[in-house]
């Protein structure tokens, strides 16, 4: 007996999330590692491109900024024509890209995550000196979330944080620089991975067993990239970042050799 086929129901477009950021040649950070989260997470990643680094498991071998002109055409170009629900960004390394692009945001009215990237996994610096500033006074300010590990809240505020006493000082003093909430991520203390999430009046913590598995290149980037992708699909930050850090701590926990150094945590965790 024949049937009439069911209609197929229309397509609906998921979540758009834009990150701007540079591009890893190996694959395990910067906006290779947003739109792999960006999909995971179940949205549409989209992506300006604001340096070309020639990357691998060892460290950053070259990196080139693309001309500030060419960032602003793909962002507008993006932005203008498909929209965008949510942005993510990554490796600004001069005053001049830090500040076109806080200009950009300026005008967008979608919720922004700030990853102030100043070095990578290996220690290679990402951030001109001469570019601290602008982060400081331009792109914290437009950051509905900012996302500094340690080292990068010492970078910007002077802040040493050493045990997890010091974690609500640090937040205090990124909070001070612009953005509605800091997450100020302790995955350089000892013991459990705790991060600080609060915007000065409620506070969370959220805490992860620390998994034994040095393959950990791109976690910054994933983390940011993955309250993004939350914000994108509506929560509000402490459901978004508390989300992202589950992603995260699963990633980190399959994260696989790759080359010869750091391999990077692996996004693709939970559909294997």
């Amino acid at each position: 007996m024949e049937t009439t086929p069911r209609p197929r129901p229309a397509p609906q477009t998921p979540p758009l999330v834009l990150t701007v950021a540079g591009s890893d040649s190996g694959g395990g950070a910067g906006i290779q590692a947003d739109l792999k989260t960006m999909l995971a997470l179940g949205t549409h990643g989209m992506s300006v491109v604001t340096a070309v680094t020639a990357q691998n498991s060892r460290g950053v071998q070259g990196a080139w900024d693309l001309p500030v002109e060419a960032v602003r055409a793909q962002y507008r170009s993006v932005v203008d024509d498909i929209g965008v629900h949510a942005v993510k960004t990554g490796m600004l390394s001069s005053a001049e890209l830090v500040e076109a692009v806080a200009e950009l945001l300026a005008g967008t009215g979608a919720p922004v995550v700030v990853d102030p990237v100043g070095v990578s996994k290996h220690g290679d610096p990402l951030l001109a000196a001469s570019a601290l500033e602008s982060v400081r006074t331009r792109l914290l300010p437009a950051a509905t979330v900012a996302t500094p590990n340690l080292p990068e809240v010492e970078q910007l505020t002077g802040v040493r944080v050493e045990r997890e006493d010091d974690l609500r000082r640090a937040a205090d003093a990124v909070l001070a620089l612009g953005p509605r909430w800091a997450l100020i991520k302790g995955g350089h203390l000892p013991g459990e991975a705790v991060d600080l999430l609060t915007d000065g009046r409620e506070e969370h913590r959220l805490r992860a067993a620390r998994h034994d598995n040095r393959h950990t290149h791109g976690t910054g980037c994933t983390l940011a990239a993955a309250v993004a992708a939350e914000l994108a699909k509506g929560a509000e930050v402490p459901a978004a970042v508390a989300a992202a850090k589950r992603y995260l701590t699963g990633a980190i926990a399959a994260g696989f050799p790759l080359g010869s150094g750091i391999g990077p945590v692996d996004h693709g965790w939970r559909f294997r």
